[in-house]
């Protein structure tokens, strides 16, 4: 019995594959030329994944290695007599359908991971929210450490407030810091991210002005609306309530008049305590009066529950890091949005998935085909070895 049986036929397979690549390259070639040039939608969303498909003559340069190696090693180790009892044989024909098989399940993964596209089409896209613009207190009270240990009371409003920034979804905001004076820090604007680095910058020595103007506030955040868009609107104040003015009742009650709803967020505790002095970010001591006594502050909450009565909104008193803001976002959210932006975009249909599952398939058969000979495969003269 002749040792080629157990041997891979090389020859034939070679002439196989080489008439494979050629039918695959002129039909994968011709077919993208004609959906570039008669398909005007069709594109490739990753076309560089494509070149993934210069890897396949390399696969096919390692087949052949293989398979030469194989057959080099069954005639120097194996004695002919002996092949009958220990090997069943290959099939040369189960083999190369073996390789067929999975050079082009990965050529068609790789043409899905591509993604071809047409189906061109124009969609509009809605941006729907209201108007809030944001007041914060920046008085040199809003420094005790009265909520949390290490934390004042203007960083744990400007957490708060960045977590409202994450929790809002097309609306547009603005920012106004205050104290005795107020100004008006960031115009409203639908980018969260340029508010978050201003918000990082606001300090208690911003205004020189010291005192609660929280009427003040309110006006200048109305002056900062524009009124004549149709969207709602809304104020939130983060504030400890400290306003020996009292302005900002009537101001509230003006801007509900206008559509305006008013929050008022207590930033404190009942409790006075005192006031850092800081001297190149080190605390120096505490605040005190002409007289020497150690001035303390403590959270006014029957004014701000008074200013957001009055504003048609509600009160929230911060708790520790807890503000309490996913529950003014409830409220916030149940206000009617309007269209605040209209963009239209080009849009693609993804087409990966027939080619993806063509991919799978054919490597699912390749993996469950073995290249042992059986009774049917020797009938395919084309593969046999002779010698």
């Amino acid at each position: 019995m002749s040792v080629n049986k157990y041997k891979y036929n090389l020859g034939n397979a070679l002439v196989l594959i080489l008439i494979i690549e050629a039918i695959f390259w002129v039909f994968a070639i011709a077919s993208y030329r004609y959906l570039t040039i008669n398909v005007e939608e069709f594109r490739f969303e990753r076309e560089y994944v494509l070149y993934g498909l210069i890897f396949i003559p390399i696969a096919i340069l390692l087949y052949f290695y293989s398979t030469h190696w194989k057959n080099k090693t069954l005639v120097k180790y194996a004695d002919e007599k002996l092949l009958p009892y220990v090997y069943t044989g290959i099939s040369s024909f189960k083999s190369i359908t073996k390789f067929i098989l999975l050079r082009l399940g990965l050529a068609f993964i790789v043409i899905a991971m591509a993604n071809p596209q047409y189906g061109e089409n124009e969609k509009l896209v809605e941006s729907k929210g209201i108007d809030i613009m944001i007041a914060i207190d920046v008085s040199n009270s809003m420094l005790a450490e009265d909520l949390q240990k290490n934390y004042n009371r203007l960083k744990i409003a400007k957490l708060s407030i960045e977590k409202l920034f994450d929790k809002l979804h097309g609306d547009r905001v603005g920012i106004v810091v205050f104290a005795g004076d107020a100004y008006k820090q960031v115009p409203i604007t639908p980018d969260y991210h340029v508010a978050k680095m201003f918000l990082k910058n606001i300090s208690t020595g911003m205004i020189s002005a010291q005192g609660t103007n929280i009427g003040l506030a309110i006006e200048k955040c109305v002056s900062s609306f524009n009124m004549e868009d149709g969207s709602n609107k809304a104020i939130i104040i983060y504030s400890d309530g400290e306003d020996h003015e009292e302005e900002g009742i009537n101001a509230a009650k003006e801007a509900a008049k206008k559509g305006i709803k008013v929050y008022t967020i207590g930033m404190g505790t009942k409790t006075g305590v005192p006031i850092p002095l800081y001297k190149n970010g080190i605390k120096v001591g505490n605040k005190k009066d002409k007289e020497g006594n150690t001035v303390l502050t403590k959270l006014n909450e029957p004014y701000l529950i008074d200013i957001s009565e009055s504003g048609s909104g509600s009160y929230t008193r911060a708790n520790g890091l807890n503000v309490g803001i996913e529950g003014i976002v409830e409220q916030l959210n149940a206000i009617e949005k309007t269209t605040m932006s209209q963009e239209k975009y080009t849009g693609y249909d993804d087409q990966f998935q027939p080619y993806l599952l063509i991919g799978i398939l054919l490597l699912l058969i390749d993996f469950f085909i073995t290249d042992k000979r059986n009774k049917l495969t020797d009938k395919f003269n084309l593969f046999k070895n002779h010698g």
